[in-house]
């Protein structure tokens, strides 16, 4: 097999996902990290669309982070996707709605002004009320005991919401206890915990207090007092 490196950025939830399966499979790999606002030439050589992460198997490189999922789960036992052709459709079409509510938690935290923050918080509420319906009703994973691929993809999404809670907004999850339950039991996962930097949740709060946006001006007044 031929050595990984995971190209990544401090807070991007793309790199999480790919880290995340990465060590459920134990498999050794290094990291590069990279500024993101100052892309330097060796990077924009490898990443077409200039995001993270970028996976590097030996000199060849594969972007999109679900491109560098399937790869590692078709190359890298133990098998993180369903057997059953179906049920592995069905993974993937949740990984992808995952995506989804990443880019709403974005409209959230870069929303200008009260009424659109709120707007947003209403689209966050409905797409948790949705996943509750999805979730095993045993749990504690996605599909129940055992932790798949969908597990790494909303990892990073609930992470979010530790720094949202930090700053005084919360009550997303008051009406999903199946989601409640799932994000508890991602936060305590080692895989979880070792896909980010040792400071990522102070990275994240200051990343947003500098957001011009109702969230930012929110952090920014919350820190002051």
């Amino acid at each position: 097999m031929a050595d990984l490196t995971l190209v990544s950025h401090v807070l991007c939830p793309y790199v999480q996902r790919a880290a995340i399966v990465l060590l459920e499979k134990q498999v050794p790999f290094e990291r590069r990290w990279v500024d993101l606002a100052n892309k330097p030439d060796w990077f924009r050589a490898i990443s077409p669309l200039g995001k993270t992460p970028v996976l590097l198997a030996g000199d060849e490189p594969v972007f999109e982070s679900a491109v560098i999922c399937e790869y590692l789960d078709e190359v890298h036992a133990p098998r993180l996707h369903p057997q059953d052709a179906l049920e592995r459709a069905r993974h993937r079409a949740w990984m992808e709605f995952g995506s989804s509510v990443l880019n709403t938690i974005w409209a959230f935290y870069t929303a200008p002004d009260a009424q659109a923050l709120q707007a947003q918080r209403e689209v966050l509420l409905q797409r948790f009320a949705q996943l509750e319906n999805a979730l095993d009703p045993q749990g504690p994973f996605f599909a129940g005991e055992r932790f798949c691929i969908v597990d790494a993809v909303f990892a990073p999404v609930f992470r979010y919401f530790d720094a949202f809670e930090a700053l005084g907004i919360d009550g997303f999850f008051a009406a999903t206890p199946r989601v409640r339950r799932w994000r508890a039991a991602l936060a305590t996962r080692t895989s979880v915990r070792e896909a980010v930097l040792p400071d990522f949740d102070e990275r994240l709060l200051a990343f947003l207090r500098t957001r011009d946006s109702e969230l930012g001006r929110f952090a920014a007044a919350a820190t002051a007092a």
